[in-house]
C-alpha cells in the first residue's frame, strides 16, 4: 500500500493538449486586441488631421470623407438640386394616366415611398451640376436648416477643389455675426488659381432669411471683396444696416470696384436708409443693379435717390478731396517726364521776374506749360521726324483748343484702359449683364471726383451716377413728390441716352419701376416717365422687334 501511496500519477496526455490550446488561444486574442486598438489609434489620428485629406472635386465624396474624419457622422447628404419635370401635352399621356396611378397604388404605401415623401424634411446640401460634366458642381443651394461652424470649416478643405463653381445661396440657415465673419473667409479660397480668368469663380452670393443682430453684412462688399452678384433679401435690414451698406459701396477716399447687383428686397429701410444708400451711389460706378422694392421708403429717400442721377452739387469734403486728387495726379504727370524737360520747366521758372521773392506764375499757367512741355516731348519721340534745336521750349508749339481759364482747372479727358479679353471656350454663357461688367470695370478705373465738372455760382457740380442701369422701387411708399424728381432725373439722362453707342460708355437707368406706390398709376408725370424709359428698356425694344414682322405681313 505504501509503495502505491508514493507512486505520482502521470497527466493524461489530453489535459496537455487542452492547456497548450488555451495559452496560444489566449496569446491570439492579445495580438487581437493589440491590432484592434492601434487600428483605433490610427483612425483617431486620421480624424483628428482631416486637412491630410486631399480633395478630388466630386464634393459629395469629398464632404462625406471630410465630415467621416472629423467624426461627424450624422452629417447632411449631397444631393442633386431637384427639377421641375417637362408637362407632356400629348393625348397618349392625359389617357393612359388614371391606369398609371392605379398600378402605382400599392406601391405607395410602402416604406421607401414614405422615406422619400419625408426626406424632404432631412438636411440636404442641393447642388446643381454641369451639363458637360456631370461631378462639376456650378451652384450650391443650401435650405431651411442651420449651418454650424464644422460645416464652414469641412466646406474650407472642399470647397477650393470645385473649379466650376459659381454660386452659393443660403436660405434660413440660422447664420451668426460669427458664422458670417467665418463665411466670408471660405470666399476667397473659392478664386480661381488660374491667372487667365478675370473673374473670380464664386461670383454670386445669396443670403436671405438669415437676420443678424449687428447687421454685419456689409463685411460682404468690402474693399477686397470678389462678390459681383449679392442677394439680401428678407434680411430685417433697417436704416442702420443700409447706413453700413452705403458706405460699403463708396466713401470719400475708395469704393466697392466688383460688385454689379445688389438686391435688398422685403427689408425695413426707410428715408434715412435710402439716403444712405444714395450716399454710397455718389461716388460708386460699379453697381449697375438696385433692387429696394417692398421696403419702407418714402419722398424724403426718394429725393435722394433721384438727387445722384442728375447733377449734384459737391460737399466741402469732395471738393477738398478732389482738389488732393487734382495735385496728386499733376505731380505724377511730372515724375513721369524726362529730365530735360523739366530742367527746362524749371530754367523758364528762373528766368520770370519775381517780386518780393515770389514767382508770379500761377497754377493755371503753371498747369498750361506743363501740358506744351508734354507735347513737345511727344512730338520728340515721333519717329523718322526730324526737331531742330529751339530757344525757347514753347516756340514752334500750335495751341491747343480748349484754353484754360483763370480760376479753373481743366482736366484733360482720359482714355480708360482696355482690361483683359477673357479665353474663348469658357462653359459659362455670355451674357448682356457680362459686357456691362466689362464696361464698369472699365470707367471705374477713373476716380468719380477726376470726371469733368461743371461750376456754377461758385459751386462744383459733378454730373451724376450714369452707371445704374437698374433701379427697382415696387411697393414702397413714394407719392407724386418723389415720383417728380425721378421725373427731373429721367428727363435729364434722356437728353444724353444713346442706345446704339450704349458700350462705348454709361447711357444712364435703362429699366425704372416704381409701380405699387402711394400715387395713381395714370398720374401725368408717372405716364410721362414711362414714355421716356420706353425707349432705352432693351427687353420691350427687343419684344418689339420680334413682333415687327408678323404685324407687318
Amino acid at each position: 500500500m505504501s509503495e502505491t501511496g508514493t507512486v505520482a500519477r502521470t497527466p493524461r496526455p489530453g489535459a496537455q493538449k487542452s492547456s497548450g490550446t488555451t495559452a496560444k488561444k489566449g496569446e491570439r486574442a492579445a495580438k487581437e486586441k493589440a491590432v484592434v486598438a492601434v487600428q483605433q489609434l490610427m483612425g483617431e489620428e486620421e480624424s483628428r488631421n482631416p486637412e491630410e485629406y486631399q480633395c478630388t472635386g466630386v464634393l459629395e465624396a469629398d464632404f462625406a470623407e471630410l465630415c467621416t474624419r472629423s467624426g461627424y457622422t450624422d452629417f447632411p447628404k449631397v444631393v442633386t438640386r431637384p427639377r421641375p419635370h417637362p408637362i407632356s401635352h400629348s393625348s397618349a399621356s392625359t389617357s393612359e394616366k388614371p391606369t398609371l396611378d392605379d398600378q402605382r397604388l400599392s406601391a405607395s404605401c410602402s416604406l421607401f415611398s414614405l422615406e422619400s415623401k419625408y426626406g424632404f424634411f432631412w438636411p440636404t446640401i442641393q447642388v446643381e451640376l454641369e451639363q458637360d460634366d456631370g461631378k462639376a458642381v456650378k451652384e450650391i443651394y443650401i435650405r431651411g436648416w442651420k449651418v454650424e461652424e464644422r460645416i464652414l470649416a469641412i466646406f474650407s478643405n472642399c470647397l477650393p477643389a470645385l473649379s466650376q463653381l459659381q454660386a452659393i445661396n443660403l436660405w434660413k440657415v440660422g447664420l451668426t455675426d460669427d458664422t458670417l465673419s467665418t463665411f466670408i473667409a471660405l470666399l476667397p479660397l473659392c478664386s480661381p488659381t488660374l491667372s487667365s480668368q478675370i473673374f473670380p469663380i464664386c461670383r454670386k452670393v445669396s443670403l436671405e432669411g438669415n437676420p443678424l443682430p449687428k447687421q454685419s453684412y456689409h463685411k460682404l462688399m468690402a474693399m477686397d471683396s470678389t462678390i459681383v452678384h449679392l442677394s439680401l433679401r428678407n434680411n430685417n435690414i433697417d436704416d442702420y444696416g443700409a447706413q453700413l451698406l452705403g458706405q460699403a459701396l463708396s466713401t470719400l477716399h475708395g469704393s466697392n470696384r466688383t460688385l454689379v447687383s445688389l438686391n435688398l428686397a422685403f427689408n425695413y429701410i426707410g428715408d434715412k436708409g435710402a439716403g444712405h444708400l444714395a450716399d454710397g451711389l455718389r461716388l460708386n460706378r460699379s453697381l449697375l443693379w438696385l433692387s429696394l422694392a417692398h421696403n419702407h421708403i418714402q419722398d424724403k429717400g426718394a429725393l435722394k435717390l433721384a438727387e445722384v442721377l442728375h447733377p449734384f452739387e459737391l460737399t466741402h469734403p469732395e471738393v477738398v478731396e478732389r482738389r488732393r486728387l487734382l495735385l496728386e495726379k499733376a505731380a505724377q504727370e511730372w515724375s513721369r517726364w524726362p529730365t530735360s524737360s523739366r530742367q527746362a520747366e524749371a530754367r523758364m521758372e528762373r528766368e520770370k521776374p519775381q517780386i518780393g521773392g515770389v514767382s508770379n506764375v500761377t497754377l493755371v499757367e503753371k498747369m498750361q506749360s506743363m501740358k506744351t512741355l508734354k507735347g513737345l516731348t511727344k512730338k520728340k519721340e515721333k519717329p523718322g521726324e526730324v526737331v531742330k534745336k529751339e530757344k525757347s521750349p514753347t516756340q514752334g508749339v500750335p495751341k491747343k483748343e480748349d484754353t484754360t481759364k483763370p480760376g479753373k482747372v481743366t482736366i484733360p479727358e482720359q482714355k480708360p484702359s482696355k482690361g483683359k479679353g477673357t479665353k474663348p471656350g469658357n462653359k459659362e454663357k455670355r451674357s448682356i449683364l457680362l459686357e456691362s461688367e466689362l464696361v464698369a470695370e472699365a470707367t471705374e478705373l477713373i476716380n468719380p471726383l477726376l470726371e469733368p465738372m461743371e461750376h456754377r455760382d461758385g459751386k462744383v457740380f459733378m454730373p451724376g451716377n450714369k452707371v445704374l442701369l437698374y433701379l427697382n422701387l415696387l411697393r414702397n411708399r413714394i407719392t407724386e413728390v418723389g415720383l417728380e424728381a425721378f421725373l427731373t432725373a429721367v428727363q435729364y439722362q434722356a437728353q444724353f441716352a444713346k442706345p446704339k453707342s450704349a458700350s462705348k460708355g454709361p447711357v444712364g437707368l435703362l429699366w425704372l419701376s416704381l409701380a405699387k406706390n402711394c400715387f395713381d398709376p395714370q398720374c401725368p408725370m408717372n405716364i410721362m416717365i414711362q414714355e421716356l424709359m420706353l425707349p432705352k428698356d432693351p427687353i420691350k425694344v427687343k419684344l418689339k422687334d420680334e413682333e415687327a414682322p408678323p404685324f407687318s405681313t
